[in-house]
């Protein structure tokens, strides 16, 4: 008996759980915004300008989530956050969902009870140095000083790389991106590690960009991507939805500039089903509008090649190329789900 009451103790705590973890579309729809975490600021990512008007590459899965819910990709609360505050921001629901350059590990995922809801760059981490440096190769790095973001998986990277390699360093502990760029201008390093399209955003913002190299080994598999909280389903389907809307239009060719028209109706059933426009409801499945996705796409910006060549593209100041990012059919990693 005793134990019959325990476990529908247990039961009804699961419930009151599931009841309470269900709720945050419907406090994001009540408070009227989306609270985003970004990062404090990485050029082309997410960065605010001079009147604080936040925008980039990852800034851009928050405006489709919004654009999801509200249709109106305004309608988003950016909360900067730090490699040691982002995941207390998350849980204490301090901020609905994180969109700031985040690696998705097994014990992220498992014991932070975070849900992971895509990969939205497939990255790994490098290295930067002064061109005087006169170095060529990380494995030249031995003894050097190493300028560091604590909190990110970048520190346990690095440690094993340098150990691997029978090589000896010194840490030099950063809070913030900006942090790290001036201790790093400043000599205070002779390295400095983090993802390799971080690198590049960082020294594309240098005055003398061509002073500085980024060494050509990748020590670690980054795949970096928003995440929302565990134990709310409905919620993840949405933010990780509106993340493979934006991959799913580029693969079919819906554009910022067609998209209104291929939303009138197409041969195509499964654009049809994306944008809305056949006889299949698929946002009621997750409680928003028929057209939810259009919605998403255009809040966005257009399509997911459209914002990397926007943000982060070879024509930008950050000059990344497509590569592992390049859609599947193109020999690269994005591919998404059918929608249907």
């Amino acid at each position: 008996m005793n134990k019959t009451v325990f476990l529908g103790t247990l039961t009804a705590a699961g419930l009151v759980a599931g009841i309470a973890g269900a709720a945050t579309l419907d406090d994001v729809k009540a408070r009227g915004e989306l609270n985003c975490g970004v990062s404090t600021g990485l050029v082309g990512f997410s960065a605010p300008d001079a009147n604080g008007n936040w925008s980039g590459f990852d800034v851009a899965v928050c405006k489709a989530v919004a654009g999801a819910i509200f249709g109106d990709s305004s309608k988003v609360k950016y909360v900067p956050t730090t490699g040691q505050t982002r995941f207390t921001a998350l849980a204490s629901g301090e901020i609905d969902m994180l969109a700031r350059n985040t690696t998705w590990t097994f014990s992220r995922d498992t014991d932070l009870k975070f849900t992971f809801v895509g990969v939205n760059y497939y990255d790994g981490q490098g290295f930067m140095v002064p061109k005087s440096l006169g170095v060529t190769s990380a494995k030249e790095l031995d003894g050097a000083t190493v300028c560091i973001q604590t909190g990110t998986t970048t520190e346990l990277n690095l440690a094993d790389f340098f150990k691997t390699n029978n090589m000896s360093y010194q840490p030099v502990p950063i809070e913030t991106n900006a942090e790290g760029e001036q201790q790093f201008l400043a000599g205070a390093c002779d390295a400095y590690t983090t993802d390799a399209s971080g690198l590049a955003a960082t020294r594309a913002a240098f005055a003398n960009p061509d002073d500085y190299v980024i060494l050509p080994e990748i020590i670690s598999k980054e795949p970096l991507g928003p995440l929302v909280r565990q134990g709310d389903d409905q919620w993840a389907d949405i933010a990780r939805w509106s993340l493979n809307a934006l991959i799913a239009a580029e693969e079919y060719g819906v554009t910022s500039a067609n998209i209104e028209e291929l939303s009138k109706g197409t041969e195509n059933p499964e654009i049809n089903r994306l944008l809305g426009a056949g006889d299949d409801n698929l946002g009621a499945m997750i409680g928003l509008e028929k057209d939810w996705a259009k919605k998403a796409i255009v809040g966005a910006g257009g399509n997911y090649g459209e914002i990397f060549a926007a943000t982060i593209g070879e024509s930008t100041p950050i000059g990344l190329a497509r590569g592992l990012n390049a859609q599947w059919t193109q020999g690269g990693l994005l591919y998404t789900p059918p929608f249907r």
